[in-house]
């Protein structure tokens, strides 16, 4: 289900971008992405950002997110001017209101403002961790994330493959550390033991506190996880052509 907001920016009628927020040591920022190509939306991205203030906004979320740790709460930054975001990748600084993503029984999706004034962003090239456009990926065999964090704060964003897909991010407790110099590359973890659902799906196939096992695809290192919170989830807008 979604909001009036997320119908607006899956036509493409408001092009404003969001960036979901993960971690709490180091953040980590994932652009909302759609499949509609005139959205300007139909790229799957990952970045690190320099906010421009005293602290004041990353001290606004952690507080938020120690408060409902254990909801269906997410967390983004919404930037509300126009920008292409193939800009990021030559570096860029915008402006940006944090918001609070509160979604029902029901999966419907409440975007919440929680500063009252922008705060300005800036992405330097070397912030660019992923980025690829969407529409000339097949189908994996099995279910493939894309993995990366820094230290003891792991996570996974699925793969955007062909159309349909769902679009999660997870954070996930790794029985051995990983190694920096391959979080850097950010791989693939591909979980053999589950076939790739070829289309959406409505409920992640990867269950909070259970255990995984799933293979880094640069250097075929297995690594058993545990599935902690999930910090995003999107089958419907991220669909709509």
């Amino acid at each position: 289900m979604s909001t009036a907001s997320d119908a607006a920016q899956a036509g493409g009628h408001e092009h404003f971008h969001r960036f979901l927020i993960l971690g709490k040591k180091k953040l980590f920022f994932y652009h909302l992405a759609l499949y509609n190509k005139t959205s300007g939306h139909n790229y799957q991205a990952l970045f690190t950002f320099e906010i421009k203030d005293d602290g004041a906004l990353r001290k606004m979320y952690l507080d938020d997110l120690k408060k409902n740790e254990d909801k269906r709460v997410f967390y983004s930054l919404r930037c509300p001017h126009h920008f292409e975001l193939p800009e990021l990748q030559k570096g860029k600084s915008f402006n940006v209101h944090l918001e609070r993503v509160v979604v029902d029984k029901n999966g419907n999706r409440d975007f919440q403002k929680m500063t009252q004034t922008e705060t300005t962003v800036e992405c330097k090239p070397e912030g660019v961790l992923s980025f690829r456009k969407l529409g000339d990926l097949p189908y994996p065999e099995h279910l493939t994330y894309l993995l990366f964090g820094e230290g003891d704060e792991i996570h996974l964003a699925h793969q955007l493959a062909a159309h349909p897909n769902w679009d999660e991010a997870i954070t996930i407790s790794p029985e051995k550390s990983i190694d920096p110099a391959t979080l850097k590359q950010i791989p693939t973890l591909v979980i053999d033991s589950i076939n790739d659902a070829h289309g959406k799906i409505t409920e992640s196939p990867l269950k909070k506190n259970q255990q995984y096992q799933g293979k880094i695809s640069t250097n075929k290192q297995t690594v058993d996880f545990i599935v902690g919170r999930q910090g995003w989830w999107n089958h419907t807008t991220l669909n709509n052509m």
